[in-house]
């Protein structure tokens, strides 16, 4: 595998192992979907997911990379808020559980970064 590709699978696979998660443990993604969407939490879980999925899925192959680094980088600052909610609904838990919710928080600008550099790389 040449060394400018590596950080694309990586992606790929962060983002699979994300999407799987979703269809395998929804619950605790039910739990930070914000109130005010409209329909279940659930559909929500999965339809984050299923976009996760087709996310790395357009990563690994080469001719869609870059279109699916962008799309990455859309979902990430997308599902910001269900952090943000996280973050707001686990204030008050114990620490450990506190620092995985806030530590989400500024996680999110890095993986973008990472999202937008694969796709400025995929687009040479």
């Amino acid at each position: 595998m040449p060394s400018s590709t590596r950080p694309a699978y990586a992606l790929a696979g962060l983002m699979a192992a994300a999407g799987v998660t979703h269809f395998v443990a929804p619950r605790p993604y039910d739990t930070i979907i914000p109130e005010r969407l409209p329909g279940r939490p659930r559909t929500w879980t999965y339809a984050s997911g299923a976009a996760e999925l087709a996310c790395a899925a357009a990563i690994m192959v080469p001719r869609t990379r870059r279109a699916g680094a962008l799309a990455t980088a859309a979902l990430l600052v997308g599902v910001f808020p269900a952090n943000v909610q996280m973050a707001y609904d686990w204030r008050r838990r114990p620490l450990p559980q506190r620092a995985v919710a806030y530590g989400r928080l500024p996680l999110q600008a890095p993986l973008v970064a990472w999202a937008l550099k694969v796709a400025r790389v995929s687009g040479r």
